[in-house]
Order: structure tokens, then C-alpha cells, then sequence
């Protein structure tokens, strides 16, 4: 079968071709203006989160006072509940006048930082051996996964009995509550790491010793990184746990204090200062990621 066309089944066509005027050299005045005016940018819907925000982590918490201020101010809290901003000022101006502050931040930040050194290199040896290793999974695994059902505060009692009540008891406490996060994201971290880099760095001929270097340490930092910043923010909720049990000083034990003549004010001011130290650790961590992981284009950005 064979399709006949005719002259007049394209009428179009042909008004088209008629309708077009001669081009010269230098073609119409339609070309000429469209080729010296720039094409309109199409609008493309933007699907990300957009640039970052000048100072936007402070958006959150000064929004947050705000609130605090207004509901304080027009009388909506009561103050013998809540304590208004200006007065949490004011105590805090006080406790550092008389040196308390400095002295029970001090305690605190000592303990918490010596929990977070020991769990963190607890949790990353138990993390490698474990993510390296079946027979080191086998072992290891099973019970990091039941300490992690285990609230911290739920072991206190035992670890009282085995330590004392001393300092030790208190690190311990902070390294377990810190040793989670940490093995659970680089463990995490260690065995998304694409096996072909293993089948390549088996076809290189590299060592135990070079696969560890260049392929287990730059595919498990971003989940090394990502555990850190859990477990900074777990060193100072296992201390607030640990401070009010037997303790002698740190911010802790001067909410616990506060507590019992009815010092509203100043427990506000414990509040205060564990949350601007979990903002600033959790900052840190924030910015040591970026810096390690500025080779990555991400949502972040």
C-alpha cells in the first residue's frame, strides 16, 4: 500500500514557508533582536534546602528566648515555676562573682572529657575490630546491642558497687553512654563501604596495613564523624545523670543542691549552661566534619 500525499494536505506547511520572509546576509530584524537579547533564564523549581543561613544555628535558641522573654514579661509564667530570662542572668552574674560557676563548670567539663576520650576510643577499636572482622562481630556485637537497650542510668547502681562512688564511676558512666553512637555509626559506616574498593585494593596488592589506610579510614570518617556528634551531646547527658548521684561539685550537683531550697534560678542556670555546652560541642564536631569531608557535595553545602 502506498501512502499519496497531496499538495493541499499540508496547508500550513506551505503558509509557513510562504509567510517567512527572504533572509539576507544578515538575516531579519526578528533574528537580529533575538540575537541580541539575552534568552529569558527559565525558572527552575528548587528542590534543596537553598543556601545556608547567615548564623543559623542561633535562629532556633533566640527564637526560644524570645518566647521565654514575651511569656515572662506579660506574666503568662509564673516565675516561682519558670524564672524569667533576666533573672537567670542576673543569678548567673552572681554565681560567677563569687566563683561557684567556674569552679562546678570546670569539675564537669573534666569529667565529660575524659568519658568522651575513653569511649570514643573504646567505641572505634570495638567498631573496627567488629566491622572487620566476622569472628570480631560475633563476639563484639551481641552485647554492645544489649548495653545499648541499657539506659546508663539503669547500670548506676552496679557500677556504684564495683567503683564507688568516686570519679571513676562517673567516667565510666559517661565512656559506656559515649561508646554507642560510636560504635554503632562507624560500624555502620565500615560495612556500607563499597566492596569494589576491596576488590580493588586486593587487585593493587595492598597490605592489611594500606587497606586500612586508604580505603576502611575515608569510607567509615563520615560515619566516625556522625557518631561524634551523638556522642558529645551523650558525655553531658550521662554527666547530668552522674552529677546528682553522690557527687561534691559540678553543675550537676549545684542544680541538685538548687533543688532543695527551692532555688528555681539557679537550676535554670545549670540548664542553661549544659545546653549553650551540648550547642557548642555539637558545633565542633559540625565544623571538623565540614573540613574533613570538603571533598563531598551535599545537601550541606
Amino acid at each position: 500500500m502506498t501512502l499519496q500525499t497531496s499538495p493541499t494536505s499540508r496547508p500550513d506547511a506551505g503558509a509557513a514557508t510562504t509567510a517567512q520572509p527572504a533572509a539576507g546576509p544578515t538575516g531579519t530584524a526578528a533574528d537580529r533582536l533575538r540575537r541580541t537579547t539575552p534568552p529569558a533564564r527559565a525558572r527552575r523549581r528548587r528542590l534543596g534546602p537553598g543556601r545556608p543561613l547567615p548564623l543559623g544555628w542561633a535562629y532556633g535558641p533566640v527564637l526560644l528566648v524570645a518566647v521565654w522573654s514575651i511569656g515572662s514579661a506579660a506574666g503568662l509564667i509564673d516565675p516561682r515555676s519558670l524564672s524569667a530570662p533576666w533573672t537567670v542572668v542576673t543569678t548567673a552574674g552572681e554565681l560567677i562573682a563569687e566563683g561557684r560557676l567556674q569552679e562546678h563548670l570546670a569539675a564537669s567539663a573534666q569529667r565529660a572529657l575524659l568519658g568522651l576520650l575513653f569511649g570514643v576510643a573504646a567505641g572505634t577499636v570495638l567498631a573496627v575490630v567488629s566491622g572487620l572482622s566476622r569472628l570480631g562481630e560475633a563476639i563484639i556485637d551481641g552485647p554492645v546491642q544489649i548495653k545499648r537497650a541499657i539506659p546508663s542510668l539503669a547500670l548506676i547502681p552496679l557500677l556504684v558497687l564495683w567503683f564507688g562512688i568516686g570519679e571513676s564511676m562517673k567516667v565510666i558512666t559517661i565512656a559506656l553512654g559515649v561508646l554507642i553512637p560510636i560504635y554503632i555509626h562507624t560500624h555502620n559506616a565500615l560495612r556500607s563501604i563499597d566492596s569494589r574498593y576491596v576488590e580493588l585494593a586486593e587487585t593493587v596488592g595492598l597490605d592489611r596495613a594500606g587497606f586500612v589506610r586508604h580505603v576502611v579510614l575515608p569510607g567509615a570518617l563520615p560515619g566516625f564523624l556522625l557518631g561524634l556528634r551523638f556522642a558529645a551531646t551523650a558525655a553531658w547527658l550521662a554527666l547530668v545523670v552522674v552529677e546528682q548521684v553522690n557527687a561534691t561539685s559540678g553543675i550537676g550537683y549545684m542544680m541538685e543542691l538548687a533543688r532543695t531550697y527551692g532555688q528555681t534560678d539557679v537550676i535554670l542556670v545549670g540548664l542553661v549552661v549544659y545546653g549553650l555546652l551540648g550547642l557548642v560541642s555539637d558545633g565542633l564536631v559540625r565544623l571538623v566534619q565540614r573540613r574533613a569531608l570538603s571533598w563531598r557535595r551535599t545537601l550541606a553545602d
